[in-house]
């Protein structure tokens, strides 16, 4: 009998992870009020969704894999590149350019991916690192097709021929980037709750174990690579679309530590944490630019050294206490 229901108990506990809470429809629907309520800000709206589905690719591979990455920008240039480069070469629809972009990159992660096998998680720095690196010096030295250090310029045609997406219609284009945000996230909710997932999962924490279980490591470790470069380029992409522009900054070393520093923020494995960590790190960099033009950076770095020593759990636990005692005193102030 238990073991006829062993199935049954798992589908349901599948099945119970896969539900929508209300918390997580708020936050979507609260994006999109955002959008509507604050047309002046929506340039910087669509940066924090695009840095948002960048820093999901990095959640994939380090919050669930446990793959420890600084290369994720080799990904990212990628996908803008092969976006500008496929709207210059006569494409007109830009949903054609992104599901090519990241098609391109995410053959680009299956084939890297191997690299990543062997050796521990420095080794896996310098390679992902050095990956990104040699695209780069490729895209400055193929100045023929990529524009070189002068960059790729691209005027993206409206979403199905209706929706303009450049500076004329920021509000469209922050529509756009969320649309395929969120696409994208409910695959990849899907996907980490899924078998498939699980399984990323169990070698993340005890490889030894799911080896002895049967889960072959190699393949999957290829596999959730392959799909977080995909998310990556997809994020290039949309940012080739979205600013007409693609330059060598794509390819740059500071990409891959700013999501690395947002998702250490948002914290890892848990998908919104990205999400959340883009949000705060650009918000928080733009007020304290446009407050402090010349020493944002110290005032940026501040906060995460706290966080980082402190430790988000303290820190959410000691904002959850004092928010009891507001609605305590509020609730006696009322009585």
């Amino acid at each position: 009998m238990s073991a006829i229901a062993a199935p049954d108990r798992v589908a349901a506990h599948l099945n119970r992870g896969g539900r929508w809470r209300p918390f997580e429809i708020a936050f979507w629907l609260a994006i999109v009020a955002l959008i509507f309520a604050l047309p002046s800000r929506a340039l910087l709206i669509n940066e924090i969704l695009l840095a948002g589905l960048f820093a999901l690719s990095l959640d994939l591979v380090l919050g669930y894999a446990g793959i420890v990455s600084l290369g994720q920008a080799a990904f990212f240039g990628t996908g803008a590149y092969a976006a500008g480069i496929i709207a210059t070469l006569g494409v007109a629809e830009p949903l054609i350019g992104l599901v090519l972009a990241s098609v391109i990159a995410g053959l680009l992660g299956l084939i890297t991916a191997p690299l990543l096998l062997r050796g521990s998680d420095l080794t896996r720095l310098m390679v992902t690192l050095g990956v990104a690196l040699l695209l780069g010096e490729l895209a400055n030295r193929n100045e023929w097709i990529t524009g070189g250090a002068d960059g790729l310029s691209l005027a993206a045609k409206p979403v199905l021929g209706l929706f303009p997406i450049d500076f004329t219609g920021q509000r469209n284009a922050s529509l756009y980037s969320l649309a395929v945000l969120f696409a994208l996230f409910v695959a990849a909710r899907r996907l980490v709750q899924s078998p498939f997932g699980l399984s990323v999962r169990a070698l993340k924490e005890n490889p030894l174990r799911a080896n002895a279980l049967g889960v072959s490591a190699a393949r999957r470790l290829i596999a959730i690579y392959g799909i977080a470069a995909a998310y990556a380029g997809a994020s290039g992409a949309l940012v080739a679309q979205t600013t007409g522009l693609v330059s060598l900054d794509v390819f740059d070393f500071h990409r891959s530590a700013d999501v690395m520093l947002m998702l250490i923020i948002g914290g890892p494995g848990y998908l919104y944490g990205g999400l959340i960590g883009a949000a705060f790190f650009i918000a928080l960099k733009d007020g304290v630019a446009s407050a402090t033009p010349e020493y944002w950076e110290f005032w940026i770095g501040l906060p995460l050294v706290v966080l980082v020593l402190v430790g988000r759990e303290r820190i959410g636990g000691f904002i959850a206490r004092w928010a009891r005692r507001a609605a305590l005193l509020a609730m006696r102030g009322a009585a």
